[in-house]
């Protein structure tokens, strides 16, 4: 239906194809209002809170890491030191993959695209000096999830800090990494148990900590529409629920410290439709497919980051308005989260002047705007309640599919999504190319110089220093202990117990990431992606 609409191209239409009118009114919207509802009841389309930002404002996250764990630490206290209130933690690419800093695959990519963690002496270093009971952590990390979760436990543990008593959240969505993000190393079903095993564990062992944040941004910055990023985010959403529930567990005790992860892009109310959609959506799933109870496992919490995609080298200043508007649709749209893209993100990682830029853009949303005073102040608005339901109903379509697939790991398999976003992709390349699109700076209104800017540079010797360290702590180190962890770690991965208190084992010992994955490769075996074409 969306995809007719858009090749139709009978008048405007949203990013995601739903045609859009000159005129809305209360017909209009009554048919995806069956009655009013309030912020903070169920469905939830208005908030899952009855007072939203007035009793709390979001969380200000901005999303860091870059060079050695030093030169991040740093720039986590200064962050903290302008105000924001929780941390979102950036890896570099071999971090990503499993890989050591000297692993010859690393080789020129060490902190380069965030921050270079080889070892439970990297994290110490990390956060060093950061109390972590008082201060929400995020962070972004996948195939390696369990591992990087089971350094920053044992940091805690360390400091002191009880496992109950920590907040924050582990992206560990596998699911998002064959759709799009491409950053997987095991196949699927051995990552999904890796996956399945951390939330078991969180469930019992740190309670206040999200174990899962389901992602619906990569697959947006892959190029998906908005539909399509929330129909796969919350379908994948369904299959991590479905796999936990095979292990046992009720839904009501794993459920409420599911978190999703939204990008908030540049069609102001299809986004904010989107977001009003996707709490409506998860509520009804949460009751109706699985027949949670409790309150909290029907309310869909988020974190949303502003569109990366969308950024220009050219014109870089142009990017602060860009990043702006997508918040205040993140903010519009009810996030418990936000990041802020900083305005230079298109050339290099945020120099300090950026991200200070990007921080101040929430700060006076959240201050100076008066958007905050009031839960849901769109909500009402014939085209906002009209465009909510044609989302809504749009995602539900594609779910249907997926379903009769036999899930979205089959959907997987036989690259479903990955076409369906590539399609789009096209689609949205081939408007702007016809000049159906337009990006300010880029298509049109173009400058024939682009303005200077100063970057961030990371330089090859944050490499060198991290090989350093490694040399000496596995000369440190009791080799012995080390291999002992790892054996019972390859024999328990061999098995069906849960992996996480054998991963703890190991990074106490100060085994590697590289070689804890190296032990579970040779167990799961590596994922090579078919061909979609």
């Amino acid at each position: 239906m969306v995809k007719k609409a858009a090749e139709a191209d009978a008048g405007p239409v949203t990013l995601s194809g739903i045609p859009v009118r000159s005129v809305y009114t209360a017909r209009d919207a009554a048919a995806y209002l069956s009655e009013p509802e309030a912020p903070g009841v169920f469905p939830y389309t208005r908030g899952i809170h009855e007072t939203m930002y007035q009793g709390r404002l979001w969380t200000m996250r901005q999303f860091s890491g870059f060079g050695t764990p030093e030169e991040t630490n740093r720039r986590y206290h200064y962050l903290l030191a302008q105000g924001q209130t929780g941390l979102s933690v950036a890896f570099d690419l071999p971090t990503l993959m499993g890989l050591d800093a000297d692993h010859p695959n690393s080789l020129g990519e060490v902190g380069k695209c965030g921050a270079s963690i080889s070892s439970l002496e990297d994290m110490e270093t990390l956060f060093a000096g950061i109390p972590l009971d008082k201060v929400s952590v995020s962070m972004t990390i996948n195939s390696p999830a369990s591992i990087l979760w089971a350094m920053y436990l044992v940091v805690a543990e360390r400091q002191g800090v009880s496992w109950s008593s920590l907040n924050g959240t582990l992206q560990n969505d596998i699911l998002k990494e064959y759709i799009a993000q491409k950053e997987f190393i095991y196949p699927p079903r051995p990552s999904m148990r890796l996956v399945t095993d951390s939330i078991v564990f969180g469930a019992e062992q740190a309670p206040r900590f999200n174990p899962v944040s389901v992602s619906g941004y990569h697959i947006r910055e892959a190029g998906s529409t908005a539909v399509q990023e929330l129909a796969f985010t919350i379908r994948d959403g369904i299959e991590y629920v479905d796999w936990v529930l095979e292990r046992g567990l009720d839904v009501d005790s794993f459920a409420p410290r599911l978190s999703f992860f939204f990008n908030s892009h540049n069609d102001f109310f299809e986004e904010i439709a989107k977001f009003r959609a996707a709490r409506r959506m998860w509520a009804r799933i949460m009751r109706d497919r699985y027949g949670a109870r409790q309150e909290r496992s029907l309310k869909l919490r988020f974190h949303a980051q502003t569109a990366g995609c969308s950024l220009t080298w050219q014109q870089p200043a142009n990017n602060v308005m860009r990043t702006a508007l997508q918040a205040l649709a993140a903010v519009l749209g009810g996030c418990q989260s936000l990041h802020t893209n900083s305005l230079d993100e298109a050339y290099a990682l945020p120099s300090e002047h950026a991200v200070t830029v990007a921080l101040r853009t929430q700060q006076i949303l959240a201050h100076e705007s008066g958007i905050a005073s009031r839960p849901d102040p769109l909500g009402g608005s014939y085209y906002l309640e009209t465009l909510t339901g044609q989302v809504e109903e749009a995602a539900l379509d594609y779910i249907r599919r997926i379903d009769e697939m036999g899930g979205m790991i089959p959907a997987i398999e036989r690259g479903f999504p990955q076409q369906e976003i590539a399609d789009a992709s096209y689609r949205y390349q081939r408007s702007l190319e016809e000049g159906r699109s337009t990006i300010v700076g880029v298509t049109t209104c173009r400058d024939a110089e682009a303005e200077p800017i100063a970057l961030l540079r990371i330089e090859e010797s944050a490499g060198l220093r991290q090989c350093e360290k490694l040399a000496l702590l596995r000369m440190r180190r009791d080799g012995a202990r080390v291999e002992e962890a790892l054996d019972a770690l390859g024999r328990g991965a061999a098995g069906s117990g849960n992996t996480m208190p054998l991963i703890i084992d190991a990074v106490r010992a100060y085994a590697t990431m590289g070689e804890i994955c190296d032990r579970l490769r040779g167990e799961f075996g590596l994922w090579q992606e078919q061909s979609i074409l």
